[in-house]
């Protein structure tokens, strides 16, 4: 999910400026309808426009190639997994590391 506090928003019309290759901006439309390897670029509506945010590219990069390799992408908002990295830093800890 996109955080409007946290998060460089775009609209997706300027999108393809930040992802290398400069796809065409229905590629970018495409992401967020149906997706890539069952994994969809986060979007929102805002005041009418789509927008999405750099992170949420990023984060849409990373789910793409684990599942490309096999792996099951991350699940959860970027808080949650904020909580399970540090839950499983403070375990490590515990553990000595």
């Amino acid at each position: 999910m996109i955080d409007f506090q946290t998060e460089t928003i775009i609209p997706i019309s300027e999108a393809p400026k930040f992802i290398p290759g400069r796809p065409h901006v229905a590629t970018v439309i495409r992401w967020f309808g149906r997706g890539v390897r069952g994994v969809r670029l986060e979007s929102a509506l805002c005041g009418g426009r789509r927008v999405t945010s750099r992170e949420a590219i990023n984060r849409f990069f990373a789910a793409t190639t684990a599942a490309a390799n096999g792996n099951p992408a991350q699940a959860g908002t970027p808080a949650q997994r904020l909580a399970n990295y540090s839950a499983a830093d403070a375990e490590l800890r515990a553990a000595g590391w």
